[in-house]
């Protein structure tokens, strides 16, 4: 079965930091790329950032470019998003998707869908 399995939520202040991690099972990992999603309450769901692995290309929203640093370990199959210098913002559940990178997909293409979602991660920023 494919599992995104998305975890590092949590509550913390404003001006601090999380580390969210994005576990995946159940397809060619180094075949996907692998974004991340947030949607805040009252709001649509927005992207956050996306990694490429095969080129070596990131994505970032600018509401969190210099602030959020997305990695990967495929090694673990997993992907991680660091976010730093957190708003209260940046409050809203975080979820992790997979689009297979075969025919094409770039992360600037994220709006043509994703083949994978994961159950997402609360974050909450007090100001």
């Amino acid at each position: 079965d494919v599992q995104l399995q998305a975890s590092g939520g949590g509550l913390v202040q404003a001006g601090g930091s999380l580390r969210l991690s994005c576990a995946a099972s159940g397809f060619t990992f180094d075949a996907h790329a692998i974004l991340w999603f947030r949607q805040a309450p009252g709001k649509e769901r927005e992207v956050a950032s996306c990694i490429n692995d095969s080129d070596g290309s990131t994505l970032y929203a600018d509401s969190v470019k210099g602030r959020f640093t997305i990695s990967s370990d495929n090694a673990k199959n997993t992907v991680y998003l660091q976010m730093d210098s957190l708003k209260p913002e940046d409050t809203a559940v975080y979820y992790c998707a997979a689009r297979g990178l075969a025919p094409w997909f770039d992360c600037s293409a994220y709006t043509l869908g994703m083949d994978y979602w994961g159950k997402g991660t609360k974050v909450t920023v007090s100001s």
